[in-house]
């Protein structure tokens, strides 16, 4: 409740892919509310010893962070 989403990309490398292109590719896959508020370019995600993505840091880190978008 109360919560949007992000979207945290990490590109490849040579990549130059934009959030502008990832928006458009996304809004004619996936529904509206789905839509992130932000994307954010990272350069690698957080994760654990067995190589899951570790979520809370993600969460951690981003809290608040696009509180009034």
């Amino acid at each position: 409740m109360g919560e949007r989403p992000i979207l945290l990309v990490v590109r490849r490398p040579a990549s130059a892919v934009t959030s502008g292109e990832i928006r458009d590719h996304l809004q004619s896959h996936v529904a509206k509310w789905w839509l992130p508020d932000e994307i954010v370019f990272v350069e690698e995600l957080p994760h654990t010893a067995t190589g899951k993505i570790l979520k809370s840091a993600l969460r951690d880190r981003y809290a608040g962070s696009f509180a009034n978008a």
